[in-house]
């Protein structure tokens, strides 16, 4: 008994693995592939749940602009400048997910709230209103925070064609 685990020790050795009392693992240079899906990302009802409840905070912000009494027309227009951070992508991906970030995250439209209560500037609330609208836009169609890697690469899973 004692010999037959020796030679299936020497023979395991001999195939490049290593031996730990719990498990073997095989020993590899090459870096591991990468999975189907993102793995940073969420899955399955998470996923769902953080995607509606994007959709609920874009409905929660345009009533909250119609309520203040905001123009339509400002609305539309200033609702896709969060986007304009993507331009940072051109410098590379760990700076345009820092600028991505920045504009898409409940942060900055929550101390524009702040500022507008401090300042006694009401406008302020309408941009914060459409800021929040966007990024809970961008939440309900899946693109999440991003990752330094690549722009597809989000909180939220892989956005986009697979990368090779």
């Amino acid at each position: 008994m004692f010999m037959s685990v020796v030679r299936r020790h020497a023979a395991l050795m001999t195939t490049a693995t290593i031996l730990t009392p719990a498990f073997t693992m095989p020993v590899t240079t090459a870096p591991a592939a990468r999975p189907a899906r993102f793995a940073g990302g969420v899955h399955g009802l998470p996923r769902l749940l953080l995607r509606v409840e994007g959709g609920l905070i874009l409905a929660a912000a345009m009533l909250a602009h119609a309520r203040l009494g905001g123009s339509w027309g400002t609305f539309a227009l200033l609702f896709l400048l969060p986007d304009l951070s993507m331009l940072a992508y051109l410098v590379g991906p760990r700076a345009g997910a820092a600028a991505y970030n920045a504009a898409h995250s409940h942060i900055a439209p929550a101390l524009l709230v702040a500022a507008a209560y401090t300042l006694g500037a009401p406008f302020l609330l309408l941009g914060a209103a459409i800021w929040a609208a966007h990024i809970g836009f961008d939440r309900m169609l899946g693109y999440g925070l991003k990752y330094g890697t690549a722009f597809g690469d989000t909180h939220l899973g892989r956005v986009g064609s697979p990368r090779p």
